[in-house]
């Protein structure tokens, strides 16, 4: 796969001496509008955009990132919104990666094909699918990369040393390690030291993928995990979101400040 925005990002935030800052945040919460004016004004300071389908039956999503799925599936957001949405973004600022992540049987029911051609046509830059594991994802994969999109593998701590090697050698431009056996938002339970020995394994395959580490990830244990080519929040900004909806206050604001936060503890 020739260059890309994501290559670029790790890219640069290696010149910075600093993991990129991934957030992730559900398409359509509270509203269309809403979400595109969050994703806007987070892409200031993160380095790349997750935006996740809403779902009303997740596998790896904890209670906050749940919570801003029924909210955006109330408000009554369909497929193509996200799309839009990502368009939208897409015509300000075009040299941050949009990553779109959610489940294959939406994919599956939209048909994959016109799923990615729409994907590349509103120009996202990568897909991760919580619920399609290697090698089942290979021909999805490569119909990926024949579009220019990453596929992104996901990678656990149970994850197997020979599975590993394969998904290691399968995969595009990033990897995502999940960093412990839970749903997404969790306390950290296993210890950054832990984790990044973990971490480490999976570098020492292949120096050249950019790996980042989600789940678990908040104000207070970022910077324990600095050495990590990546570092993915979502759940903290997913609550922030329902934070301030209950307090009527702007939930753009806030979590622009959460995110800003986050940036500065790992630079």
């Amino acid at each position: 796969m020739n260059y890309s925005l994501i290559s670029q990002s790790f890219k640069n935030a290696r010149k910075e001496n600093r993991p990129a800052l991934l957030t992730y945040t559900v398409a359509g919460d509270n509203t269309k509008k809403t979400s595109l004016r969050i994703l806007k004004s987070i892409s200031k300071y993160a380095d790349i955009c997750e935006l996740g389908f809403p779902h009303n039956t997740p596998i790896a999503d904890g209670g906050q990132i749940q919570t801003s799925s029924y909210r955006a599936i109330k408000n009554g957001i369909k497929i193509n919104d996200i799309f839009s949405i990502v368009n939208d973004f897409k015509k300000n600022k075009n040299n941050k990666p949009i990553i779109l992540m959610g489940y294959y049987n939406m994919i599956y029911q939209y048909g994959e094909n016109k799923f990615l051609k729409k994907c590349k046509k509103v120009k996202v830059d990568g897909i991760i699918v919580v619920d399609l594991p290697y090698p089942e994802n290979k021909i999805f994969a490569s119909k990926c990369k024949n579009n220019k999109i990453n596929f992104i593998q996901l990678i656990s701590p149970t994850t197997s040393k020979k599975r590993l090697k394969q998904i290691i050698k399968d995969s595009h431009e990033m990897i995502y390690y999940i960093s412990m056996l839970s749903t997404t938002g969790g306390k950290l339970k296993v210890s950054p030291k832990k984790i990044l020995q973990e971490y480490k394994k999976i570098k020492n395959q292949n120096k050249y993928k950019n790996v980042v580490i989600g789940f678990g990830i908040t104000e207070k244990t970022i910077s324990s995990l600095k050495m990590a080519d990546g570092l993915v929040v979502g759940s903290a900004l997913c609550k922030e979101i329902s934070t301030s909806l209950k307090k009527r206050q702007n939930p753009v604001k806030n979590v622009t400040n959460v995110v800003k936060r986050l940036k500065n503890k790992i630079l």
